[in-house]
């Protein structure tokens, strides 16, 4: 089954400070790439070059839809801190009619 590209998505990343979310979280919102960013903090445990590292960092989660993640995965390639970022989707199964539209209608190129 092929997915709509009107589709709602969960885009996420994360990054090591909340100055650095709330300035990538307001550029994709405002180029309308995405309708709504969280913004939350967390702490990752994962292994980097061979060490354990264990970071607090920040993540976002982008409210957007299909058509509209190779956009977003490149404005994020273009403003992410990391050498190597997080960035992954997840597609949204159920959602209520109203806001998917609301969302649907504030993403748009």
């Amino acid at each position: 089954m092929q997915e709509s590209i009107d589709a709602l998505l969960l885009v996420m990343t994360t990054v090591s400070t909340e100055d650095v979310a709330r300035r990538i979280a307001s550029a994709l919102v405002e180029q309308h790439l995405v309708a709504c960013a969280q913004i939350s903090p967390v702490e990752s445990i994962y292994r980097w070059q061979d060490q354990l590292q264990q970071e607090k960092e920040w993540r976002l989660v982008l409210k957007t839809t299909v058509s509209h993640y190779t956009a977003v995965e490149v404005a994020l390639l273009n403003m992410h801190p990391y050498d190597l970022p997080a960035i992954y989707s997840v597609p949204v199964t159920n959602e209520l009619g109203p806001y998917a539209d609301w969302v649907k209608r504030n993403c748009f190129s």
